[in-house]
């Protein structure tokens, strides 16, 4: 039998709205220790921005980024999934257009995300990437303030 998305997704999703600073939309991020936000309006998703989208479609551009909101910097051409879709379609959706994640939602509502590490730590959790998604992370900032100088 095969598994459904809700099986695998993540359902404690962090949404914004499109207003929202990306200051602090990246203060959040870090706060939660993830690398993606839901971007939501009245119950409604909107987009999705990730660490990567900040970096690339924000802080590359250089300049005072205080004024900058979440919608300059979110994708807003969503694949999305439904809770009750079958694992391999969301496979399928992300292959096809070459995303990591997808925003789950059900009745226009958002209820979840399943990434690409959610999926290879339950159908290959030997796998590189499976054994990566499914470890601890770790703080670079501690290991590099133990380390011996010199």
């Amino acid at each position: 039998m095969s598994q459904q998305v809700r099986e695998v997704m993540t359902s404690d999703v962090v949404a914004v709205g499109p207003l929202m600073p990306v200051v602090e939309v990246a203060r959040l991020m870090r706060e939660e220790d993830i690398g993606a936000v839901l971007v939501a309006e009245n119950g409604q998703l909107r987009g999705l921005v990730t660490d990567r989208d900040l970096v690339v479609r924000v802080l590359a551009e250089g300049g005072d980024v205080t004024g900058r909101i979440v919608q300059e910097a979110c994708s807003t051409e969503l694949v999305s999934v439904s809770p009750d879709d079958d694992v391999d379609r969301a496979v399928r959706l992300m292959r096809a257009h070459a995303v990591r994640r997808l925003p789950v939602v059900e009745h226009g509502q958002p209820v979840g995300i399943v990434s690409l590490g959610d999926v290879a730590v339950e159908r290959d959790p030997g796998s590189a990437l499976g054994d990566i998604s499914a470890a601890e992370p770790s703080d670079s900032r501690n290991r590099a303030s133990r380390r011996s100088p010199g």
